[in-house]
């Protein structure tokens, strides 16, 4: 088949011939595991992402009753954040000393570690301990979900690994259909312990197939020298950085001394870090992968999707439930349109990934496309849209969004020297984490700016000089009352009691509440859109190169 490279000058055609022979060179090493065994490993790594992701939202769903057991509703928001923050750091160090010491020895250390922090977890008997506990599962889910992508690329040739990386994507989606339900049962009917308790039975026979089926390390080729000065820069890097994305906006201002600072230092320590990795013997990331043109423009297309990844998931529920003023039951149902959508897109086009020779450029633009066309379906929302129009609109966006996983995974796999692949498979896994909290973090402070500008806009004259300044900026900033009718009759009652017609005054108030949360939200996808945008025009510069084929016979690995 004949890949696109006319556009390329002569020197960019000679450095994707040097690549190419490169890559073809670390195949002719690579030695594929019996059919079965590969298999069987694949389905441990798809229960290993399911495992790890599910977690995720089983939690979210049993927090309020966690919040009501151990108490620290000042913190509660920790519960998630220890666990992101961990998660994301530690999945480049796993990809650079898994391609050292193998992948099983960190499956292995993945589920023990993931198993541990979900027994402390549930064992916890205050907020802080719990908060503790999360990040150690953090650090294990972490690892699993770096290894399980990796694995991909050891067991297959890139020219099947498409449709594995749909199933993998697509199993993440589906685990967030399957965990809302599967938390409620667990806290309706157990406790909200038995939310990670639960991680126990499930994650053991998982550990049994890495250690009983998934073959033994020989050794690699490269330096086993470890960058401990690397590692430690890495994480004064990315941790204050995850931790100044969650405060800003959110919890404190973007000027505020604890952002600024936690920013600042994220910056110092990557600028020591660069400085390092130029420098280091066997750096923990290696800079040098980064100048190959298809790694560095898949990881800019990874991380411009990745700030869109869940405006779908966390911003439609509101939308549902603040301006259609749906039930958090109906917002889970109507949500699951769209997780569905997402299952759909990775999986097919997976399928199309290994039918049509790994057409990664084509594919992820015909994907972008798809996803645009739904969020610019979605910038016309208000409060009166009708439901199908939203449900449309949703899954045209989350399908296209699940076509770009395996397509551009691919194409950053496919672009490394086989003895690269792990430390390239989890810089694309880091992008795209970095990408999804800046973008929840920037998209949300966008979001609530322009819900305060647009309400007292909206707000007729008459309504503005009855309501008190304190509500006013109250209702600006906290619109709670549109997720919880309790809460209406307090706003009521900060309305001077004079006034005759409060009924209405208050009716009015969430009725252009509604609509300016509608109309924000409408605004943020107008954003996201011109961000997919910026992606698809990024896309254009991707290379493609033939995927490698599967060796016309299996060896075993002892």
């Amino acid at each position: 088949m004949k890949h696109s490279s006319s556009n390329l000058s002569g020197a960019d055609k000679l450095t994707l011939d040097n690549n190419t022979n490169d890559l073809q060179s670390g195949w002719d090493t690579w030695e594929p595991l019996p059919r079965r065994q590969s298999v069987i490993i694949m389905a441990g790594g798809m229960l290993a992402i399911f495992l790890a992701s599910l977690d995720q939202t089983i939690v979210a769903t049993a927090i309020p009753k966690i919040v009501a057991s151990l108490g620290g509703f000042d913190r509660f928001s920790w519960v998630t954040t220890s666990y992101l923050v961990a998660s994301t750091a530690i999945i480049p160090i796993v990809g650079k000393l898994s391609d050292i010491y193998g992948r099983r020895a960190f499956f292995l250390f993945g589920i023990v570690v993931f198993i541990l922090g979900s027994i402390l977890a549930g064992l916890s008997a205050d907020m802080s301990q719990l908060i503790a506990f999360r990040a150690i599962q953090g650090v294990g889910g972490g690892t699993l979900m770096s290894c399980a992508f990796i694995a991909v690329g050891d067991l297959f040739p890139p020219a099947e690994r498409g449709k594995y990386m749909g199933f993998l994507a697509g199993i993440f989606a589906l685990s967030s259909i399957i965990g809302p339900v599967t938390g409620g049962a667990l806290t309706d009917s157990f406790t909200w312990r038995w939310a990670f308790f639960i991680n126990v039975p499930l994650g053991i026979p998982i550990g049994l197939i890495f250690l009983f089926l998934f073959p033994k390390h020989k050794g690699s080729a490269q330096s086993k020298e470890i960058d401990y000065i690397g590692i430690i820069l890495l994480l004064l890097a990315v941790v204050p950085a995850m931790l100044g994305l969650s405060w800003g906006g959110s919890e404190h201002g973007w000027s505020s001394i604890r952002v600024l600072g936690s920013l600042g230092l994220a910056a110092g320590a990557t600028i020591l870090f660069i400085i390092n990795e130029l420098r280091a013997p066997n750096p923990v990331m290696p800079l040098s992968l980064y100048r190959n043109p298809i790694m560095a423009v898949g990881l800019a297309i990874t991380l411009l999707l990745g700030v869109t990844m869940f405006t779908g998931s966390v911003f439609m529920p509101l939308f549902f439930q603040g301006s259609l003023g749906k039930s958090a039951t109906d917002s889970g149902l109507l949500s699951t349109a769209m997780m569905l959508g997402t299952v759909f897109g990775a999986t097919i086009f997976g399928q199309l990934l290994s039918r049509f020779g790994g057409r990664y450029r084509s594919l992820g633009l015909i994907g972008i496309i798809i996803m645009a066309v739904g969020l610019f379906l979605l910038t016309q929302i208000d409060k009166d849209v009708s439901l199908g129009f939203v449900i449309t609109s949703m899954v045209i966006m989350s399908f296209g969004m699940g076509t770009t996983f395996p397509c551009f995974n691919i194409a950053i796999q496919n672009s490394v020297h086989h003895k690269d692949i792990g430390i390239a498979t989890a810089s694309a896994q880091f992008i795209r984490s970095i990408g999804a909290s800046a973008g929840l973090a920037l998209l949300g402070s966008l979001l609530t700016t322009r819900f305060a500008s647009k309400l007292e806009f909206n707000l007729p004259e008459t309504a503005l000089k009855e309501i008190p300044s304190s509500l006013l900026e109250d209702i600006k900033t906290n619109p709670n009352a549109l997720m919880d009718s309790s809460q209406i009759g307090a706003l009521e009652s900060q309305i001077d009691p004079m006034f005759s017609n409060k009924s209405d005054l208050v009716d009015t108030i969430i009725s252009v509440m509604r609509q300016s949360l509608a109309e924000s939200i409408s605004e943020m996808f107008i954003a996201v859109l011109v961000i997919t945008g910026i992606a698809f025009i990024v896309t254009f510069w991707l290379k493609e190169i033939p995927l490698q084929k599967r060796a016309q016979k299996d060896v075993k690995i002892k």
